[in-house]
């Protein structure tokens, strides 16, 4: 009997119809497992994973498959979104036991959870030198029978090896100064790729993390190599087929090294977290080609993965329908150039191959080409590319959707928060601010209880089951907290306190370092810690520029001093692994800095105030928080006993609560937030 048609998750749904008899992640499988005398399969993936797809078809659908599990296993089956806590654990066995990972996620345990054979995707037959899924399963079936007593060494050596990780980070204390962040500058500039921009080679991930440090470095020092890092590899991105040229949003990465090709799933973390970036380039240089794929990223976050509850979704498939019926990857993207002029007459479709770089060879399979906007392309007819765009975005409109994954979860919407909220104000889009507290609001009605503890998913307004991660505590108190900044209420600085301090009593061991499950979580075979940033900055990382962002707010030294106990392990890893901590050492170039705090008092909608809260926010200077309120207010702790000057609205430039001399001149305040100031 198949148990995932009460799911809340749409990757389990997808398999609730499969003829394998799924159990969700539980207790009582494991318990199955022990009454059968039988091994568990676990399978992790995500609903846009586009091989958790391809190992679907081609193996849990099929009936013989499916009775051999069936007969011979407890096959479980879990969302990494949604447990990413069980994913983590596994996956560091996998990669220890492999050298790689990735999704799907094949890992066989046993009863009780220990695991002790790994894999990722297997195909049905072998192919490529990997084994068959049927023969890896007989494998499986055999050892377990005939060498129980060895699986059962193995799993218990693996489970103590893993153990022994923990508090692996407890020893890395000694704090990041300029000293490591000129390392892990240098370290970057080693690994940037001077052609294409990025870092490393294929498959070539957006760099997020790494250019927000790089920006504030920049920002902090005015070192000009850093920012022309940021500045090539962002041009490189928008520029390829990573990018959406017709309707905007980025695809999660790219198979080749030049950003052409891209892995079609467009993730909300990915997408809010290089808005963020983008609009933070703008800021800094005044790049048009920033601006624009700022605000169309934002605009493909509202449109294209915004829920009718004011949250959003986490991300668009890979696979549509090509017209056969049949998912595959890429084709609501692709065009060739017959489709072209089908679709817009000989001449402009002409006119749209050269422009997008639609080649009869392709640069896909079969012919088909992603859109670019390959270097080279002179002087054009803006219009002419404008009526070029709107008409295919339409003609595409009318392709196969690919699908949606319509779960909110609680961290990437914090994320999203924060970017939808600075890109608003920077470019003067309420609607893009509204969004943001929508969001923001649907987070704390619906994941945030009276005690402050989060909710990791909800779907159609209905919370999960899965208790937050610190990742989620992390992002949606840095969400609040730039809101904060934003609309100037102070709430939102209340409930990123509330999380925060929930973070200090649940997540942070004796020794400042911090584990991505709560203290009360459901144990595992061991509990995760992980500084390291991936896809999105570590809940690490998250927490700790959420607690230096908090502590500059509110002047709170234990919120501060956490934050510097949390980048120890910052420092340590900055110059050997700098592509992998970008998110802490931007936090940390914000902890050098100050960061600086803002305080711009005056009346509400007189435009001194406006414009003084506007030039503060379009400061430069690294991690910079802003409060704004009348005089006497109460709201921020910032504002307390900062008064106008002369019954004139007046901005306030402070290093943990010691500020300069006030101003109502906005020339003057944009000179105070300088790098040299």
């Amino acid at each position: 009997m198949n148990r995932l048609g009460d799911a809340t998750s749409p990757y389990l749904l997808q398999h609730a119809d499969n003829p394998v008899d799924w159990w969700p992640w539980g207790e009582e499988a494991f318990e199955e497992a022990r009454k059968r005398g039988v091994p568990v399969l676990l399978s992790v993936g995500y609903s846009s994973c586009h091989w958790c797809h391809v190992m679907a078809h081609e193996s849990f659908e099929d009936e013989a498959v499916a009775a051999y599990l069936n007969e011979h296993f407890v096959a479980v089956k879990v969302d990494r979104e949604e447990r990413p806590d069980v994913d983590a654990v596994y996956m560091e066995a996998v990669q220890a036991a492999t050298g790689q990972g990735g999704w799907p996620m094949t890992v066989f345990l046993t009863p009780d959870g220990e695991p002790f054979y790994f894999g990722t995707y297997f195909p049905p037959t072998p192919r490529g030198g990997m084994p068959g899924f049927r023969e890896v399963l007989e494998g499986v079936v055999a050892a377990w029978r005939e060498r129980r007593e060895e699986v059962g060494e193995v799993a218990g050596r693996i489970v103590r090896e893993l153990s022994e990780r923990a508090g692996a980070y407890g020893n890395a204390t000694g704090g990041v100064g300029e000293s490591e962040l000129a390392a892990a500058l240098l370290g970057l500039t080693r690994a940037y790729d001077e052609t294409h921009g990025g870092f490393g080679g294929a498959p070539k991930f957006p760099p997020s993390m790494a250019l927000e440090f790089l920006l504030r470095h920049h920002s902090r020092t005015g070192a000009e190599g850093a920012l022309r890092m940021v500045r090539d590899t962002c041009e490189a991105m928008a520029r390829g087929g990573i990018y959406d040229q017709l309707a905007g949003g980025f695809a999660r990465y790219s198979v080749d090294d030049a950003w052409v090709v891209p892995h079609f799933e467009k993730m909300l973390y990915d997408n809010a977290l290089l808005t963020r970036v983008y609009a933070h380039l703008w800021r800094t240089t005044g790049s048009d080609l920033a601006r624009r794929v700022a605000l169309e990223t934002a605009d493909f976050m509202v449109t294209e993965l915004g829920t009718a509850e004011g949250g959003f979704a986490s991300a668009l498939d890979a696979d549509s329908d090509d017209g056969s019926g049949h998912g595959v990857e890429g084709a609501y993207y692709l065009w060739t150039p017959a489709q072209l002029a089908d679709e817009l007459g000989p001449a402009d479709g002409e006119f749209a191959a050269g422009y997008f770089g639609v080649t009869p060879e392709g640069t896909f399979e079969e012919g088909a080409s992603v859109l670019q906007l390959p270097q080279g392309n002179g002087v054009v007819d803006a219009d002419r590319v404008a009526s070029v765009r709107d008409r295919l975005l339409t003609a595409r409109a009318r392709r196969p959707r690919p699908g949606r994954d319509d779960k909110v979860v609680a961290a990437w919407n914090g994320l999203a928060i924060a970017a939808l909220a600075e890109t608003g104000a920077y470019f003067d889009r309420p609607d893009l601010v509204q969004a943001a507290v929508d969001a923001a609001d649907l987070l704390v009605r619906v994941h945030l209880d009276p005690d402050g503890r989060l909710l990791r998913t909800s779907r159609d307004g209905a919370p999960g089951t899965n208790a937050g991660v610190l990742e989620d505590y992390g992002d949606v108190a840095e969400g609040f907290l730039a809101l904060a900044s934003v609309t100037g209420e102070g709430a939102w600085l209340d409930f990123a306190g509330l999380l925060l301090d929930g973070v200090l009593a649940h997540f942070t061991a004796p020794d400042g370092t911090l584990y991505d499950t709560a203290d009360d979580a459901e144990a595992l075979i061991r509990r995760p810690q992980d500084p390291t940033d991936n896809a999105v900055p570590s809940g690490w990382n998250a927490a700790a520029g959420a607690l230096l962002s908090y502590a500059a707010h509110t002047g709170s030294e234990r919120h501060r001093t956490a934050a510097e106990r949390a980048l120890g392990v910052v420092g340590a890893l900055a110059a050997r692994a700098p592509r992998f901590v970008g998110w802490g050492l931007a936090v940390a170039e914000a902890m050098l800095d100050g960061p600086r705090e803002v305080a711009v008092v005056g009346a509400v909608g007189d435009p001194l105030t406006d414009e003084l809260h506007r030039t503060a926010l379009l400061g430069a200077a690294p991690g910079a928080v802003v409060a704004i309120g009348e005089e006497g207010s109460e709201e921020f702790p910032l504002l307390r006993g900062r008064p106008t000057r002369g019954g004139r609205a007046a901005a306030y430039v402070c290093r943990r609560f010691v500020c300069d001399a006030p101003t109502s001149d906005p020339r003057a305040l944009r000179s105070q937030l300088r790098v040299d100031a």
